[in-house]
């Protein structure tokens, strides 16, 4: 099987999130989209994150039911900080009968210079490279790496974080169980 991981904070997942995952799902030859819910991303500060296991059931909740669609909590289970290349190969050593590849944005694209053996990521994993704007991929691209044109919605967790601090609405920028979770639980408040 060709699984696709899409690696993220998830703080907290949102629409944008999902068009991207059903979208590389349904119209490339992966089999499945798995969420890898990252404890703590080595590139970004914590300040604001939710617990790791209250993002990793908002995304449980938001995928419910939804075909192709998995979630992972591996990342939870290996040393941290969490480094995608680390959490590659423990899965492909579990896992050899599945081939992992990468699921990221193109500004992701232009930090992976940054990422701990980014060339062996390159080297051993494809990519799939959603197209996000003010981020160009190269011309012509190297080897393993696919682009896929999916439809972005400009919302993000940062935005969603700020109106929850601020007493607004997040209705429709998240799915119902996931907004009725975060009022329950007065998460970002």
């Amino acid at each position: 099987m060709k699984i696709g991981l899409y690696f993220g904070s998830f703080n907290p997942i949102h629409h944008g999130h999902l068009i991207i995952a059903t979208h590389v799902v349904q119209n490339t030859n992966l089999d499945q989209v798995w969420f890898v819910v990252s404890p703590q991303n080595p590139l970004k500060t914590s300040v604001g994150l939710l617990n790791e296991y209250h993002r990793l059931h908002l995304v449980h909740l938001a995928i419910e039911g939804m075909d192709g669609l998995r979630i992972s909590d591996i990342e939870f289970h290996l040393p941290r900080p969490s480094f995608t290349i680390d959490t590659l190969t423990y899965l492909s050593e579990k896992y050899p009968q599945h081939l992992f590849s990468v699921l990221m944005g193109s500004d992701s694209y232009q930090n992976l210079p940054k990422w701990k053996n980014h060339e062996q990521i390159l080297s051993n994993y494809e990519l799939y490279v959603y197209l996000r704007p003010k981020y160009e991929m190269p011309n012509p691209l190297p080897p393993g790496i696919q682009v896929v044109k999916a439809p972005l919605l400009e919302i993000s967790a940062t935005h969603i974080r700020h109106n929850l601090m601020n007493h607004k609405s997040i209705r429709y920028l998240v799915p119902d169980k996931v907004l009725e979770e975060i009022d329950r639980n007065r998460y970002y408040q």
